[in-house]
């Protein structure tokens, strides 16, 4: 009997092990990989009697980002989502946005040759809410959602030699500029016709990407996107490049540093003087505060 009851147990654990080894080599294996954040930044200052002067203010600042990513055989496709929006309101001017985005990318690569792949992709950016240039006005946006939006395709290569930096050239390219507010399309805003609401673009389309763990626990994202329409001013290069530094204090907190620098030939600033003239935008958000991980 005792020796029966070993060697059940034997072919107990024998076929556990089994099992637990299959589980585990199909997780390794799994083709899929996903990662992402989702974090709330708050700043607060309160002022009584304070001689060095100031005003208080509270503002928040809400990030999220996701990417899925699939590589098996020839098969490369990777999705990228990133969310943002922000406010700050302070006695004196009220409330205003200080962050908003809207970000979604999708990428499919066939290889055809060592870390070379024949390639389309799709990117689709806008903003969740008005936004205003209060040095003109405070009541009179010069941004809403889907004005602008911008829907960029295309056919190209991506080259991935490794887990750290991926190129992405399409030199077939559509862009499309939405501007689906009456108002800002009867101004022609955003290099849209008057009165229309889109403005149609093909050229060439390179974008590369960096992700790199420099330290323990420190992490930066940076993404440069360029574009040349054929037909129209083709030297006229748009440029937008993202940097975000992620440094993870513990499980549950956070800093983050985000840059964005932008040029648009097609988007006037409104300057001092009166006059609208293409420049460089830039923008900067640093913040502490809870951060979830997976």
């Amino acid at each position: 009997m005792n020796k029966i009851r070993m060697m059940a147990l034997t072919l107990v654990s024998v076929a556990a092990g089994t099992v637990l080894a299959q589980t585990t080599d199909s997780i390794q294996a799994s083709p899929w990989t996903k990662e992402g954040f989702a974090g709330l930044k708050l700043t607060q200052v309160s002022l009584t009697n304070w001689a060095a002067g100031g005003d208080n203010s509270v503002a928040f600042d809400l990030q999220g980002t996701y990417q899925v990513n699939y590589k098996k055989g020839k098969h490369l496709w990777t999705n990228r989502i990133e969310l943002a929006y922000g406010l700050n309101k302070t006695g004196e001017d009220g409330t205003r946005k200080a962050n908003d985005k809207i970000y979604l990318n999708t990428n499919y690569g066939y290889a055809i040759a060592k870390s070379w792949y024949a390639s389309a992709f799709a990117t689709f950016q806008t903003q969740f809410s008005p936004g205003y240039d209060y040095s003109v006005s405070k009541d009179i946006s010069i941004s809403e959602f889907m004005s602008p939006a911008y829907l960029t395709t295309g056919l190209g290569f991506t080259y991935e030699p490794g887990k750290i930096f991926t190129v992405v050239l399409s030199p077939a390219s559509w862009r499309g500029t939405f501007v689906l507010n009456e108002r800002l399309s009867d101004e022609g805003a955003y290099g849209v016709d008057a009165g229309k609401h889109l403005l149609s673009g093909f050229g060439a389309n390179l974008k590369g990407e960096v992700k790199y763990e420099f330290l323990k626990n420190m992490t930066v994202y940076s993404r440069l996107d360029l574009y040349s329409d054929y037909l129209h001013k083709p030297l006229n290069i748009d440029v937008n490049w993202e940097v975000q530094v992620n440094m993870i204090i513990n499980k549950w907190f956070s800093t983050t540093l985000t840059t964005n620098l932008m040029y648009d030939d097609d988007v006037k600033i409104a300057r001092k003087d009166g006059t609208k003239r293409a420049s460089v935008q830039f923008k900067e958000i640093l913040g502490v505060g809870v951060q979830f991980n997976f």
